[in-house]
This record gives structure tokens, C-alpha cells and sequence, in this order.
């Protein structure tokens, strides 16, 4: 990929750390538990966003823990995240909940940028540039918050979604669509598929300038 790269494809696994997460506790004094949301926004360090060779983001970010450590700058770069949701199928007639990637072929790292990390991340092998880069050789942008907080927060807990009650069939092939629900809510894409036995879509969504297949329910997407 060129260094202007953006976001894509696949499925994966779940993300290695190198530094403990950081939860913060929100409680205000009351008698309740204790209650702790992590926010990652809040993390030490920036986050980024890495493109890889689509299928290999565990490989990447394995050989990024071992660069890590051989260069010493486990204090600059805390943590490799392979963004993961999680997802109800019919196989053989069964319904089972999979872990699929988010963006197959993009990694999130979060570091403090300077030239050491920068050299690290950019220089694993498998990696082929930062999105957010405008040009050849310079720092990339780091993520916004609102970024951040989507693309982290994309892991479902494994429940399938309350039933709804069955739209029409009245999405074609080809039409512009919103995405009303989930990590892709209020992106604009183009259905590509269409699956009236399970009242599902494949959305083509353009995600950091690239497009992206997206399969969502009828109801999660509201005409343009």
C-alpha cells in the first residue's frame, strides 16, 4: 500500500498488549459498586492507524511485539489492537457467534510518535504505511477521538441483537444506502448483495477512502 493508505476486508483474532490497559474509575462517591469504564482515548500515547498485507494483522502485530522489544521502546509503544467484533451466523442450519476483523487489513497502535517508534512500526515487516500520511517520510496523523471511540468500541459480547420486526424487501442492488446502526453508523455506502433468507445486506462503505464490504441486517441501513 501507499503511504496515504486506508481501511479494509477479513477476519481475525483478538489483540496482544504491549502495556496493561488503563481503566478509570468513574464512580462519584456513592454507595454503589464501583463502576470502571476503560476509555481508550484516555490511554497514554496516541492512536494510529497501520495498514498491513490483508490476512496477515496477527503476523504484523506479533513481529511489532518482537521489534518492540528488541528496540527497547516498550515505554513508546503500549499497544497493538486488531479491532474484532463479534457476530451471529447461520452454518449448516445453526446459529454460532464468530469474531470477525473489523477493517481486515489495518492495525491500531497506540505510542507516543517520535522517530525511534515511527522507524519500529513503519519497518515490520508485512507493514506497508500509516494512514493519515500526506506525504512520503512524514509523521502521520493520529486518530481523533470520535475515531477512536468507534473503531475501539466495534466488539460486540457475543448477544444476538434483539429481534426486530422484518423490514420489506425493498433494497436493489446498487442502491445508496445509510448505515443507521453500529460501528459504521452515519457512513453512506452501496448495497452489493442481498440476502432476503436472512434479511441481510453487503454494503460497500468507504472507510479512510477505500471501500469496504459491510454485512448488515435490512434494518441497520435506511435508504438515501
Amino acid at each position: 500500500m501507499t503511504d496515504d493508505a486506508t481501511l479494509t476486508e477479513e477476519n481475525i483474532d483478538t489483540t496482544d498488549t504491549v502495556a496493561p490497559d488503563v481503566a478509570f474509575d468513574l464512580t462519584d462517591g456513592e454507595d454503589s459498586d464501583d463502576v470502571e469504564i476503560d476509555r481508550p482515548w484516555l490511554r497514554p500515547g496516541q492512536w494510529y492507524v497501520v495498514h498491513s498485507q490483508s490476512g496477515y494483522e496477527k503476523k504484523v502485530q506479533q513481529s511489532m511485539n518482537a521489534r518492540i522489544a528488541s528496540m527497547h521502546i516498550e515505554d513508546r509503544i503500549y499497544e497493538i489492537v486488531i479491532p474484532m467484533e463479534d457476530v451471529v451466523e447461520f452454518k449448516g442450519g445453526r446459529k454460532q457467534t464468530v469474531q470477525k476483523k473489523v477493517f481486515p487489513g489495518y492495525l491500531l497502535v497506540r505510542c507516543d510518535m517520535d522517530d525511534d517508534t515511527w522507524f519500529c512500526i513503519r519497518n515490520t515487516p508485512g507493514v506497508t504505511g500509516f494512514v493519515g500520511q500526506s506525504q512520503k517520510g512524514q509523521k502521520p496523523t493520529p486518530l481523533s477521538r470520535k475515531e477512536v471511540e468507534t473503531f475501539l468500541s466495534a466488539k460486540g459480547d457475543g448477544q444476538e441483537a434483539p429481534k426486530r420486526k422484518a423490514p420489506k424487501l425493498e433494497y436493489e442492488v446498487g442502491e445508496g444506502v445509510r448505515v443507521k446502526e453500529g460501528p459504521f453508523a452515519d457512513f453512506s455506502g452501496q448495497v452489493a448483495e442481498i440476502n432476503p433468507d436472512h434479511m441481510k445486506l453487503k454494503v460497500l462503505v468507504n472507510i479512510f477512502g477505500r471501500e469496504t464490504l459491510v454485512e448488515m441486517d435490512f434494518s441497520q441501513v435506511a435508504k438515501l
